[in-house]
């Protein structure tokens, strides 16, 4: 019988789960119901997508009372990012995804039955507070559950954003082809309550803790006994090494550490990590989110006719987010992300150009190569090279801020976009949006840092500390 390897901290931890050739079974399983709280965080903003003209005209909206609703999710995720980054820091990872859609829930049911703006706004409020939390923490979580070799999985998750969006855009076309006039929106909304009320119980049944953050706690039975019952692995918890007690011993790394992500070899990585989450959220939320408003521009005045055109313009997305993932092992995350800017500021100074002046075949296609560009390269990896880029003990935090960043640009899109429609018209808007792919695009090719090309960070600061730990013992 093979003696079975022995867990002394995180690193041996990360070693058994890299050591994996594949992830099957139930890990397979908890892995993709981590994606399940991304498809809600999409699902749940397409949802006001789809039926923000129908509740625009019911309700009476202004632009600003428009402007504000449609901002409002992602500014909330600007505080609730880095909070949910704390918390799964301090109490682990599974119950912060879980009070996340204990406040999906709560908002989608407000939202739905509102009966005015200022209880939909609310309900957008508390859906703010479960996509800021659940973002931070399910990436965070998906980095600790998948071997190294597997990263570029991760880039999966923008797929699965651009389903959630095909899916209820799908809905919204059923509920209005069912005759439900001006209330096709509050069944959009409505629907991703009944999306998160699957995924609580789901998730509450299913997930384990995260073996690599109970083992940086110090709570090595408990982390040897979730690898068992996640991956299947045989292990026994071993004498606690210098660095796992140091980690039980001392302070939970909190918000005052956060300076930690802005210094040494983190700095350079948090930098490319946040332009490139700023950048891709901006892009998407001012062009990409308001799909169907540019379908209706491009395919005629009809609800059917928008909708249809944004599943389309969607379908290009989940194509994108599925090479992300082998654009991302190919090239790495830096390079891919390099390239899909380059593509998006085409795409955006071509339709600034030809907008409405080229037949509709042209006008269709340049979206798509929008869209494509968009979510095989910096779509997918604005998330996924914050979660690679820091050990765990970190990880969570650095999603977490790397996420606050990424929602400012969502704010920014969100808000800002309607408003330079109104002064300039779609055209110019698009060439105005040019300079943030740009920007995308210079950064990544100054700053060299790849987490797939490297190796991992949890691995490497425990060799460092290792040999801190005896360069001190032979100084004594």
């Amino acid at each position: 019988m093979a003696q079975r390897p022995s867990v002394r901290g995180v690193a041996d931890v990360v070693a058994l789960i890299d050591g994996l050739g594949k992830i099957t079974g139930r890990a397979q399983v908890i892995w993709f119901l981590v994606f399940g709280g991304l498809f809600l965080d999409a699902y749940s903003n397409a949802a006001l997508s789809a039926g923000l003209g129908p509740m625009t005209s019911q309700m009476e909206l202004t632009s600003t009372q428009v402007s504000i609703l449609t901002a409002t999710a992602p500014a909330l995720a600007i505080v609730f990012n880095p909070l949910g980054g704390w918390l799964a820091t301090r109490i682990g990872r599974v119950p912060p995804l879980l009070i996340a859609k204990v406040f999906a829930i709560a908002g989608g049911l407000l939202a739905a039955f509102a009966s005015g703006f200022t209880v939909v706004w609310l309900g957008r409020v508390l859906v703010g507070v479960a996509y800021g939390v659940d973002f931070a923490v399910a990436m965070a979580l998906l980095a600790e559950y998948t071997p190294a070799k597997l990263g570029g999985r991760l880039n999966l998750w923008q797929a699965v954003w651009y389903v959630a969006t095909t899916s209820n855009l799908a809905l919204a076309l059923l509920f209005f082809n069912l005759d439900a006039g001006a209330d096709i929106w509050r069944w959009s909304v409505g629907s991703a309550a009944v999306v998160a009320v699957a995924l609580l119980l789901s998730q509450a049944l299913m997930l384990k803790e995260s073996p690599t953050w109970l083992a940086g706690r110090g709570r090595l039975d408990e982390s040897v006994a979730n690898l068992d019952r996640i991956y299947g692995i045989k292990a026994i918890a071993g004498t606690p090494d210098a660095v796992t007690r140091a980690a039980a011993d001392g302070p939970v790394i909190g918000f005052r550490q956060a300076g930690l992500l802005f210094r040494g070899e983190y700095l350079p990585r948090t930098i490319l990590s946040s332009v490139i989450s700023l950048g891709q959220s901006m892009q998407y939320f001012a062009v990409g989110w308001y799909l169907p408003l540019i379908s209706l521009a491009i395919f005629g005045e009809s609800f059917e006719k928008a909708t249809v055109g944004s599943m389309v313009f969607n379908a290009f997305g989940i194509a994108g987010g599925l090479l992300s993932a082998y654009f991302g092992r190919r090239l790495g995350l830096r390079l891919s992300s390099a390239a899909g800017f380059a593509g998006v500021f085409v795409a955006l100074v071509a339709m600034g150009l030809t907008f409405g002046k080229v037949p509709t075949a042209v006008a269709f296609l340049l979206p798509v190569l929008f869209i494509l560009c968009h979510s095989a390269g910096p779509g997918a990896n604005g998330k996924s090279i914050a979660a690679l880029s820091y050990s765990s003990d970190v990880r969570a935090l650095g999603t977490g801020v790397t996420g606050m960043v990424g929602s400012f640009g969502s704010v920014a899109g969100l808000y800002v976009f309607p408003q330079i429609k109104d002064s300039l018209g779609l055209a110019d808007t698009f060439l105005v949006l040019s300079v943030v792919p740009l920007i995308g695009l210079i950064t990544c090719l100054l700053i060299k840092w790849d987490p797939t090309k490297a190796a991992s960070p949890d691995q490497v600061a425990g060799r460092n500390r290792d040999t801190a730990a005896a360069l001190s013992v032979t100084a004594r």
